[in-house]
């Protein structure tokens, strides 16, 4: 398995022509319902909760919730949900001393075995170990042996939006789907907002997942909300070139499913960049 690239240049000029593709505040009814069943979701996560539920929050059909919830946030009302209980393990694990068992208790899960197994599948770490490491991979591999050629070339560029003059490390990833978890097929660190380029992509369709890391957040887990930006799906063919791409950051909100991947300690390595 390969690791993440870093990808350090020299500082360019900002980017601030045009403006960010997305990150609108909700405003229509069908998202502000969905809205309502996401913080339902964060207040009660440890009960169990069943899509009725969800959907009688938003005050919408079971059909039509489900329809409408992943229009607005890339996944379904149970995706959603599950990755609401692993986000709540992560923070207890560092922010607090209970026992793995108790933990996936307070998340909502009966076995601690499946509570183990999803964890460690979806963060990349078991529970111990991201408790240990401090919740931050030393290192990410990627996953792409398992499918077709890898040929291919996703490119592009990576903009703060114009009214957001802070910079710090990137990280970005390709996945299958809109949650990052598991292990990307490729994927890279910047040293800050710029250029990218991701060789040997394998073919198959595929979603950029992008997160910067803040200044002054770079030895400490803060408290501010991580800004991210994403692109997919990118449908990728044997020797095809993708990009250029437009990618701007944004702070994420509450539509946008959690981070699951346990990233790379970019701030580390941003700083032991700097040093060398």
């Amino acid at each position: 398995m390969r690791e993440c690239r870093r990808q350090w240049s020299s500082r360019g000029p900002r980017r601030h022509s045009g403006g960010p593709e997305g990150g609108v505040a909700v405003n229509s009814a069908s998202e502000q319902g969905v809205q309502r069943a996401i913080e339902s979701i964060y207040r009660n996560v440890g009960e169990q909760i069943t899509i009725e539920d969800m959907a009688r929050t938003a005050m919408f059909s079971k059909f039509h919730f489900t329809r409408l919830f992943q229009r607005a946030t890339g996944v379904s009302p149970g995706r959603f949900l599950s990755a609401v209980r692993l986000q709540e393990a992560k923070k207890l694990l560092l922010s607090t001393s209970l026992s793995v068992t108790d933990i996936s208790h307070r998340v909502g899960y009966n076995s601690v075995g499946t509570f183990s197994s999803r964890f460690k599948r979806s963060v990349g770490l078991s529970p111990t170990a991201y408790r240990e490491l401090g919740g931050f991979a030393p290192q990410i591999h990627t996953d792409g042996q398992r499918y077709g050629a890898r040929t291919a070339v996703v490119h592009g560029q990576v903009s703060n939006r114009p009214d957001d003059m802070e910079e710090g490390p990137v990280f970005m990833g390709l996945f299958p789907d809109t949650i990052p978890q598991g292990s990307p097929v490729r994927c890279t660190v910047l040293e800050r907002p710029g250029s990218f380029r991701l060789e040997d992509v394998p073919e198959g369709s595929w979603h950029l997942l992008v997160q910067s890391v803040r200044p002054g957040d770079e030895e400490i887990i803060g408290t501010r909300p991580p800004t991210v930006a994403t692109h997919g799906p990118i449908r990728i063919r044997p020797g095809a070139v993708a990009g250029p791409l437009e990618m701007w950051l944004r702070p994420m909100r509450a539509l946008d499913p959690p981070i699951l991947l346990a990233l790379l300690d970019a701030r580390r390595v941003a700083l032991s960049g700097a040093a060398s």
